[in-house]
């Protein structure tokens, strides 16, 4: 597919909205999508010394509810994944981390939102206080991978990088 026409419609300071229009070369096929573009996201799950997993809790405006979710935060321009990880754990949690692993990288929601989110496993933590943003009132809790399995099925966690981190984790430690 080759772009042939890209405009933006509109612009925040989370993400914009560009309309695109797209055509296969050889075969005439066209596409045209409006696209929600967005820098990334960084998705943290930090397990503990004990193996459990830190959540936070937070008002989701577009959810209308409080979730329980692993902790994630936004790319700042320029900044990588784990840059970006790294800076967002402290930020949410106070926590600091010495070793990192990627686990998963996935689009959001293909069909409309260029948003890339990559999971990191985070061991060896150490405490520290939480630096939030302005607009963030978040709630800290520690969870045994059973309560969260249990919390997935029961429909108590309905956040998409919170099953897929979780279930990510599962298969590769077991």
């Amino acid at each position: 597919m080759k772009i042939i026409s890209s405009k933006e419609v509109y612009q925040c300071n989370l993400f914009r909205v560009t309309e695109d229009e797209a055509e296969e070369p050889k075969g005439g096929f066209h596409i045209r999508r409006s696209i929600v573009r967005h820098a990334g996201s960084a998705v943290m799950m930090a397990v503990d010394d004990r193996k459990r997993i830190l959540l936070v809790r937070q008002y989701r405006l577009p959810a209308a509810d409080y979730l329980w979710e692993l902790p994630a935060g936004r790319l700042d321009p320029g900044e990588k994944p784990l840059q970006a990880a790294r800076r967002e754990l402290i930020e949410e949690t106070g926590y600091r981390a010495r070793q990192w692993i990627k686990l998963a990288s996935f689009f959001v929601s293909p069909g409309y939102v260029a948003e890339r989110m990559t999971i990191f496993l985070a061991r060896g933590l150490t405490e520290g206080e939480p630096q939030p943003m302005e607009d963030e009132r978040i709630e800290v809790g520690w969870f045994k991978g059973k309560e969260i399995a249990r919390m997935i099925e029961s429909g108590k966690i309905h956040d998409a990088k919170t099953m897929i981190g979780y279930y990510t984790w599962k298969a590769r430690k077991g």
